[in-house]
């Protein structure tokens, strides 16, 4: 291919050829290489005057002293002043009275639910239906209680643990790991908690008349001897198909040879205000299971 001869006037190319063809060494536009200079300049200044270099121990703070931090902790404060007269009122208000008050209870549920995906969702479900070892709290299965009251001291106490000397507590013995039972005897009483549910029946039908005396002795006590329980003791009922843990014949063997023992941290003092426990006890005993006073 015939090579052009070159002009006076034509620029420079970069000494690059491919196949006869060069390439042209074309300066960029002025415009172009003075906004990429202002950039330069720009991003120098604001790792000076921004939070930018990493430290060991935290950044710089940057001679404008801005924080993300504290522009957060000011909105806050902010919202929490315009609402400070509704909490005062929550936290004031007969427990039992919230509900029949529609602001009240209105303004309860909607700050109930912001305190329970912050706080509860992470064990008992986004929807609230609970998960493996996690009660569900749309249901009307209540262990201590299904009030306001009781949604209220759970809550602010927690279940059997051990920052809170008020916390509600109980404790399944562990009748197998223990040796409180024999296997045997361990296999008696499963199958015979199986024939009191409608869940799964029993694996071996012929053990349900032994196991139901074992179950007499050891265990209505507790859960009663027909089974329903007694929930101010956590004692769950054996008759239903509700099953905390499962109700095959592997879960409640489990139980029952090791036994369980679920842990709530309490949520009053420093985690949770007076108001937001009451706005999330409101917006719990809302879902569908809560209970009117005794």
């Amino acid at each position: 291919m015939a090579q052009q001869p070159k002009k006076k006037q034509d620029v420079e190319t970069t000494g690059h050829e491919w196949d006869g063809i060069e390439e042209y060494n074309n300066p960029l536009p002025r415009w172009w290489l003075w906004i990429f200079y202002a950039t330069i300049v720009w991003a120098i200044w604001y790792t000076i005057a921004y939070p930018a270099w990493p430290g060991i121990r935290s950044a710089t703070t940057g001679y404008l002293g801005f924080s993300t931090r504290a522009q957060v902790a000011e909105n806050i404060a902010e919202f929490e002043a315009r609402l400070e007269p509704m909490n005062a009122r929550l936290a004031a208000a007969d427990l039992n009275g919230i509900r029949g008050d529609s602001e009240l209870e209105g303004y309860a549920v909607s700050a109930g639910a912001a305190v329970y995906k912050t706080w509860c969702a992470q064990c008992h479900g986004s929807g609230a239906a609970g998960a493996k070892g996690y009660p569900n709290l749309q249901d009307d299965a209540w262990l201590w209680g299904g009030t306001m009251e009781d949604i209220h001291y759970t809550v602010s106490h927690g279940i059997r643990n051990e920052d809170d000397p008020d916390a509600r507590y109980s404790e399944m013995p562990a009748f197998g790991r223990d040796e409180l039972l024999t296997g045997e005897e361990v296999e008696q009483v499963v199958n015979y908690v199986m024939s009191l549910s409608p869940v799964n029946p029993p694996v071996d039908a012929s053990l349900v008349e032994a196991g139901a005396e074992v179950f007499e002795i050891n265990c209505a006590s507790c859960h009663l001897e027909d089974g329903t329980g007694d929930r101010f003791q956590g004692a769950p009922n054996l008759t239903d198909a509700i099953w905390l843990y499962g109700g095959d014949y592997d879960a409640i063997r489990e139980t029952v040879w090791n036994a369980r023992f679920g842990v709530m941290p309490p949520m009053g003092g420093a985690d949770l205000s007076e108001a937001e426990i009451r706005a999330v006890a409101t917006y719990v005993h809302q879902l569908g299971g809560g209970e009117a006073p005794e």
